[in-house]
């Protein structure tokens, strides 16, 4: 069934919440299409699992279209995908060819990463006039005169699983293999949604708003920990218990930054920790060799915290079960070394007394004030220097 650009539009207002467009980007994308359907996308694959692309063809919605492939082939001018299209042979090449001929008139999007050892030879796109063409080579060609790239998925974003460690054919994102700026969309694999909305922003005519990582901010803004509802719950001491928080097994939610526990996966049906399985911290630069192994603390250290590196349970300075001595106030995310010095897990002043099992509450009230109202500052003092050794 073909899909008019109506009811793209209706889909498009309709998914506005979920996907997060702001309906003037929908409006906007009504005058687009409405002029002749937007600029055609080039899809290539270089060094990759195909995972994004099944992400990507994975249903959406329960009338038409009811998924992105629907969406993309029938709606938006995706001219050339090595999996969806029709064509084969020298004549999906000549399709890529007639859509990319004028500079600025197409967007390049690109899973997996780009090998550039051996001239590139480690990964083959197509054969073109009896010549085989690098991956390498065709997508630095294309990003040069592309009116935008975008890179789906960690490994195109910043090299992900085919760029790990020993890399033998030298995979870079396709940022470093280019030289030009890139739209990063990432995740193993990334989210329909994530790749929906960030072509709609472009055919619209918007530049979505970059994170350091040149993620999308409305995509990528906040950390998976701060809205997983397992949040402030027992630490699990194994897998497979519900509704305990996994940080103690190894979950990078901390340190990861996408909308997964407020998104969901397959039509909102479920998401890693949801399934009981942890966050791999799989949207960051450096997945998968920061965050290996993964049922284990690497890379799964608030911002803060000391880099122990041998250390495999927070449980070990924080206690079996997870949870803050009581009265203490929420931390918010922020690491023990936040308040208490960055000279170890719970470290006090020199001349702090004993605190045997207390929390800092016990003495300094449970409202997360430290001190008392109106109390100068104690500039790293002790309450004891002032106050005696009593507590």
């Amino acid at each position: 069934m073909k899909v008019s650009r109506r009811n793209f539009i209706k889909y498009c207002i309709g998914s506005a919440a979920a996907l997060g467009l702001d309906l003037s980007v929908v409006g906007a994308l009504e005058k687009t299409l409405a002029a002749g359907g937007g600029p055609p996308v080039i899809w290539l694959a270089a060094a990759n699992c195909t995972g994004c692309t099944v992400s990507l063809a994975n249903r959406i919605s329960s009338s038409h279209p009811t998924d992105v492939a629907d969406l993309l082939i029938n709606t938006v001018n995706l001219t050339y995908h090595p999996n969806l299209m029709g064509a084969a042979g020298s004549q999906a090449v000549q399709t890529l060819r007639n859509a990319s001929k004028t500079s600025g008139s197409f967007i390049l999007a690109v899973e997996g990463g780009v090998p550039t050892a051996f001239g590139g030879r480690a990964c083959m796109l197509f054969t073109e006039n009896g010549q085989d063409v690098t991956a390498l080579s065709a997508i630095r060609d294309l990003a040069s005169r592309a009116k935008a790239v975008l890179s789906v998925g960690t490994c195109a974003s910043y090299g992900g699983i085919p760029g790990g460690a020993p890399n033998p054919t030298a995979v870079k994102s396709v940022q470093a293999a280019t030289g030009k700026n890139t739209i990063n969309i990432p995740g193993c694999p990334a989210h329909p949604d994530w790749i929906v909305w960030t072509i709609a922003q472009l055919l619209a005519g918007t530049i979505p708003a970059l994170d350091s990582l040149r993620r999308p901010k409305a995509l990528y803004g906040k950390a998976v920990h701060s809205e997983c509802p397992r949040r402030n719950q027992p630490w699990a001491s194994d897998i497979g218990i519900e509704g305990q928080c996994l940080q103690d097994l190894g979950c990078k939610g901390q340190n990861t930054y996408a909308d997964c526990s407020t998104r969901k996966w397959n039509n909102a049906a479920n998401w890693c920790v949801g399934a009981n399985a942890i966050c791999i911290g799989c949207t960051g630069n450096g997945f998968p060799d920061k965050v290996s192994p993964f049922y284990s603390t690497a890379g799964a250290y608030p911002p803060g915290h000391p880099s122990e590196g041998t250390t495999t349970h927070c449980s070990q300075c924080h206690g079996s079960g997870g949870q803050l001595p009581a009265g203490h106030p929420d931390t918010d995310g922020q690491s023990c070394t936040s308040c208490h010095g960055s000279g170890g897990a719970g470290s006090l002043p020199s001349d702090h007394p004993s605190i045997g099992s207390q929390s800092c509450t016990s003495c300094h009230s449970s409202s997360g004030q430290t001190l008392p109202p109106g109390h100068p500052a104690t500039n790293g003092k002790s309450c004891s220097s002032c106050h005696g050794d009593d507590d």
